[in-house]
């Protein structure tokens, strides 16, 4: 089949690489346009138009997919299938119509739970056991349309949402190809969603992950991985030697039990340098400052000379 590819994000580079090998033919890739990043604020093309030069694949960036002129130009390749991963755009009906046997996408949940945009990450922070992928149909309502295939697997106890990602999108890969073929020949089967049984996942904030130490250390280590790599569950360290905060990104963190400080404030470092919790404690093993590389805790520990009694401040939102 002739395929178009709607995409932006890394989570869809496994399946472009499945694609480039398999017997369909992926014609043009539509991504979002070069946004500024780094220190340097250069622009920056999505890693989807990197894949797309390196491989050679026709590709154009755009901010708005369903714009007149860029539906001529997708007709103009005349699709068989038009396949979203990770696009960052609203698809319009015109768009998901266009292709001559399907629209699809692939969501990293088990629909209809966590339709939205950070859905590996609220899986995380839900407490969510096992999650999986799904390939829909593309619909006007977000990650409404039909069901065609899932996978599952188990989220592991200390998995951030980066180390899940990368898992989601490398079992992605072969679940779509299996879909396409099914497509194909004729044999795939539609499943409506139970919009009753339906969850969000909305885009995730940088106050999404602000810490208030007053919750449990079980919830706060689910922040901590879920929030990882990005947006970071974050804090002001204030060290009592020098009374200056400093913002810090909490990558890792285990939950240990309260010490005999426990009736200290929440935030406030006990004589193990272990966070006092609304329950319970944590005991960082990574912490990433502003300006500054992930480190390990005892390394920062040594070089702010930090003591019992500093405190993990929270953030102001």
């Amino acid at each position: 089949m002739n395929i178009v590819y709607l995409g932006s994000g890394e989570f869809g580079l496994p399946c472009l690489n499945a694609l480039a090998q398999s017997n369909h033919s992926l014609d043009f890739i539509v991504t979002q346009p070069s946004r500024q990043a780094g220190r340097g604020r250069k622009p920056t093309p999505t890693s989807v138009a990197e894949w797309a030069k390196s491989h050679s694949i026709p590709f154009t960036e755009t901010e708005n997919a369903s714009d007149p002129q860029m539906l001529e130009t997708i007709a103009g390749h005349k699709p068989d299938l038009i396949l979203a991963i990770a696009f960052g755009q609203k698809i319009s009906s015109d768009l998901i119509k266009l292709p001559s046997k399907a629209a699809i996408n692939v969501h990293a949940s088990l629909l209809p739970k966590y339709r939205g945009a950070a859905p590996i990450n609220w899986a995380i922070i839900n407490s969510e056991t096992r999650t999986g992928n799904s390939i829909i149909t593309l619909a006007e309502r977000i990650d409404a349309g039909d069901i065609l295939a899932q996978n599952q697997t188990d989220i592991a106890p200390d998995e951030t949402a980066g180390e899940l990602h990368d898992r989601l999108a490398n079992l992605a890969a072969p679940l779509l190809l299996e879909t396409i073929d099914k497509i194909a020949n004729g044999t795939a089967v539609y499943t409506k969603q139970d919009d009753s049984k339906a969850t969000v996942a909305p885009k995730l904030k940088k106050s999404h992950g602000f810490l208030d130490f007053a919750e449990s250390a079980e919830f706060l280590k689910r922040k901590i991985r879920g929030l990882w790599p990005w947006p970071g569950a974050s804090a002001n360290y204030l060290s009592q030697k020098t009374a200056k905060p400093l913002r810090v990104n909490i990558a890792m963190a285990q939950i240990v039990p309260a010490s005999n400080t426990a009736h200290l404030p929440p935030g406030t470092l006990d004589e193990n340098l272990n966070v006092i919790c609304g329950r319970d404690a944590l005991k960082i093993t990574k912490i990433k400052p502003d300006g500054s590389a992930l480190m390990d805790f005892r390394d920062f520990v040594n070089g702010r000379q930090t003591r019992p009694g500093d405190t993990f401040v929270n953030m102001e939102k």
